[in-house]
């Protein structure tokens, strides 16, 4: 029997980096197969033999996009306080949105933000991702509570929300041309709104 498509011996690391890379310049349905195969340097029969389909693409790639292009999430979840974890998660988010050589913005936002009613498992998808890193920051928060680095009535699941929605904000306006200079400048009015809630009584000596 003749074999179909390219052997799975290509670079499959390297393909699904290419394949990201599309999906974050043209969203889920923005980006054809033809694109995707010719970034990834395979052939559609090598693609639905590494993936399955398509969707299965682009989930694996989202998935790549957390560990490699969202790393800080992982470096501000570790922070010692609850303000120093939305610093640089804020912060690492501004520089991440605006990153020489890559699309502007962020794939998690960009990827699903035009998906019609044809693909409703790409948004769900996209949305618990969210969901899940929301979820990690208030976890985080509650145990600034039990820590007593944050007050006993500050609303972890709240302010977790804030963080999340001022990021997703940001990647919008990143994707849009704003530049890193005004991005940081919204994410320092942010974090002091974060501070002022927070901390009422003033931030701990040690942030």
């Amino acid at each position: 029997m003749p074999q179909q498509g390219r052997p799975r011996s290509f670079d499959a690391e390297a393909a699904l980096e290419q394949a990201m890379d599309v999906f974050w310049r043209h969203g889920y349905e923005g980006a054809s197969l033809t694109e995707l195969t010719a970034a990834m340097g395979i052939n559609k029969p090598s693609l639905y033999a590494a993936y399955g389909n398509k969707e299965n693409l682009f989930r694996a790639a989202v998935n790549r996009y957390a560990e490699t292009e969202m790393a800080y999430a992982r470096d501000a979840l570790a922070q010692p306080t609850a303000y120093e974890v939305a610093a640089t998660m804020l912060r690492a988010n501004v520089v991440a949105l605006t990153q020489p050589g890559r699309p502007a913005g962020c794939l998690s936002i960009q990827g699903g933000t035009a998906c019609g009613a044809d693909n409703p498992g790409v948004a769900e998808f996209l949305a618990a991702s969210r969901l899940t890193g929301e979820q990690a920051l208030a976890s985080r928060f509650a145990a600034a509570v039990a820590e007593g680095d944050l007050p006993e009535g500050a609303d972890p699941a709240a302010l977790a929300r804030f963080v999340m929605v001022v990021a997703e904000g940001q990647a919008v306006h990143a994707a849009a041309g704003v530049s890193r200079a005004d991005l940081e400048k919204s994410a320092e009015i942010a974090l002091r709104a974060f501070a002022a809630t927070a901390y009422p009584e003033g931030l701990p000596a040690r942030t």
